[in-house]
């Protein structure tokens, strides 16, 4: 269920940011990469022509034990119409969603 939630919490997230920007802008993908490291975890990266970057890697921790989870890590930034960069920090995992950014309420 927790990994459920992770997933669904980093999809908001996306989301959230894809329709913050006008979308009838072209957006070109410059880099991606993705990486997956089979049972064990995943990373993947990417750059879009509007300033926009993304990287996540998650890890599994406990593999097949009862205390089996997932750990994810990443950055994740845009640029807003008013032409200041923005960036997002997290860690998901045991416990939660953590996101840090120069712009997040502390």
């Amino acid at each position: 269920m927790m990994k459920l939630m992770l997933v669904v919490g980093s999809m908001a997230l996306i989301l959230a940011l894809a329709s913050a920007r006008p979308q009838n802008d072209a957006v070109e993908v410059l880099e991606y990469e993705s990486e997956n490291t089979g049972l064990g975890g995943y990373k993947f990266s990417y750059k879009l022509s509007d300033g926009t970057s993304r990287t996540e890697e998650g890890t599994v921790n406990n593999a097949g034990t009862e205390n089996e989870s997932i750990s994810i890590r990443g950055s994740v930034s845009w640029v807003a119409p008013d032409g200041q960069t923005y960036t997002i920090n997290f860690v998901a995992d045991e416990n939660g969603f953590q996101p840090q950014g120069d712009h997040l309420p502390k």
